[in-house]
């Protein structure tokens, strides 16, 4: 059925994207407390797949909170704006979302990397949380040097690290690792650079060697790498791309010069269906990360689905992209959110009321996601769980992988960390320290 629903929707984006009014806000009665939330959502072009999907899942969430009483009996407004996956475009929509009828947004959500680069040094000045799922900054892991900016549910660096642990253990350990060949091949962007001091260093100690290959944006010309990779012959590939378009055409790319797809390990932003389907045959066997696993079993997908969208309410015109890859994200995403609210509306003292930007940071930095809490919520087994402190910002540091069998994702790893979370933390506060030299920023005591 998902498959059969994500086929069409590949044939029909626009009509997809153009489900929800940008304006659609819902409109409490006067008398109600409200908290308002923004939406930059990336509903058209290249990575249409991707937003139409991820705030598709948050705005569904948002509207299930609403019909089940709201936060303590605050209800949530929201405003969208599109960004087009763009930088100069997702600054607009900050401005233009940070603030309406009086109230301040206390989160902002670029789900990419160069929005999030060009938003980051607004946060602490206007005290927005920047909650970077899985992507953007790494180093603002360190909460002392940016109190402001959370990468839950993990970042760039602890990803490539579970992949190249993950390679290790298919060529029989680390020692059979050295004189290995890895391309790093990814979109030439700070989103498509992220992995790569971690990356460079893991490689020079395992003595890996590493090739770097860039594609220009958005991506769709790729056979000039591809004859570059023949030519390189390597043991793995990493790809690093974004948008199905960008993402299907590595695949063909790859059968077309005869790379085997069970060598090629794509990032989370690739680790979608509506990534594999266009490729065909030629997706079959391709590994892939995720930070949130597919499904629509899970007890709050489930209630979501028979009461949001039993409601005719849904923001998805394919009601079975509900549970896709895309969609679980952004649920997890969204859940953060409202989880941190309620803890800042206790620690506050505001259980009823709406919060301010500097309680709900307080809130998100206090998330403790237990698997106890994750299955009262109804999402165990669908994110890893994590807990976030003044220190650390990044959550659990674990992802889990995925192969895609040619007709769905089959998970072939329980939640992973890297080899020497350690390790990885300490590249993190080393850059994280570096930064804050650099521009005198005096780090946070915690």
């Amino acid at each position: 059925m998902i498959r059969r629903g994500l086929r069409s929707w590949l044939t029909a984006a626009a009509a997809v994207a153009a489900v929800v009014s940008p304006l659609v806000i819902p409109q409490p009665s006067v008398a109600e407390e409200t908290q308002y939330f923004p939406v930059a959502s990336s509903r058209v072009g290249p990575y249409s797949a991707m937003g139409t999907g991820y705030y598709g899942a948050q705005i569904d969430y948002m509207n299930y909170v609403n019909m089940n009483g709201g936060v303590n009996g605050v209800m949530l407004t929201w405003q969208e704006c599109e960004t087009e996956y763009n930088a100069v475009k997702t600054v607009e929509c900050y401005q233009r979302l940070l603030e309406k009828d009086g109230q301040q947004i206390v989160v902002f959500d670029t789900l990419g990397t160069p929005g999030a680069y060009a938003v980051i040094n607004r946060m602490a000045e206007d005290e927005v949380v920047l909650a970077q799922y899985g992507y953007g900054r790494t180093d603002a892991a360190d909460g002392r040097v940016w109190p402001w900016v959370f990468n839950a549910a993990s970042h760039y660096w602890s990803q490539i690290a579970v992949k190249m642990k993950f390679m290790a253990e298919q060529e029989g350990g680390i020692d059979q690792m050295n004189g290995k060949k890895i391309v790093h091949l990814h979109i030439d962007s700070a989103y498509g650079r992220e992995p790569l001091p971690a990356m460079r260093k893991i490689a020079n100690d395992w003595g890996v060697e590493l090739v770097e290959i860039s594609i220009p944006p958005p991506g769709l010309e790729q056979q000039s790498q591809w004859l570059q990779i023949r030519k390189e012959r390597p043991d793995w590939v990493t790809f690093w791309g974004a948008g199905s378009g960008m993402n299907s055409t590595a695949m063909t790319n790859a059968a077309r010069v005869g790379f085997p797809r069970d060598r090629m390990i794509y990032v989370t932003f690739g680790a979608a269906e509506e990534d594999m389907y266009p490729a065909g045959d030629s997706a079959k066997g391709t590994y892939a990360m995720a930070n949130a696993l597919p499904g629509d079993h899970f007890p709050l997908v489930k209630r979501i689905k028979e009461q949001v969208y039993g409601a005719g309410k849904g923001n998805l015109a394919e009601e079975s992209r509900v549970g896709s890859v895309y969609w679980n994200r952004g649920l997890g995403a969204a859940v953060m959110w409202i989880e941190a609210m309620r803890i800042a509306q206790e620690k506050h003292n505001k259980v009823g009321k709406a919060v301010t930007g500097a309680e709900f940071r307080d809130g998100y930095e206090a998330l403790n996601m237990t698997e106890a809490r994750l299955e009262e919520i109804g999402i165990k087994g669908m994110v890893a769980p994590f807990s976030i402190s003044c220190q650390n910002h990044e959550g659990a540091g674990k992802f889990a992988m995925m192969q895609w069998d040619g007709q769905k994702f089959v998970q072939v790893t329980d939640w992973d960390a890297p080899l020497d979370p350690s390790f990885i933390r300490q590249l993190v506060e080393d850059s994280a320290a570096k930064f804050a030299r650099e521009n005198n920023i005096t780090p946070k005591q915690c």
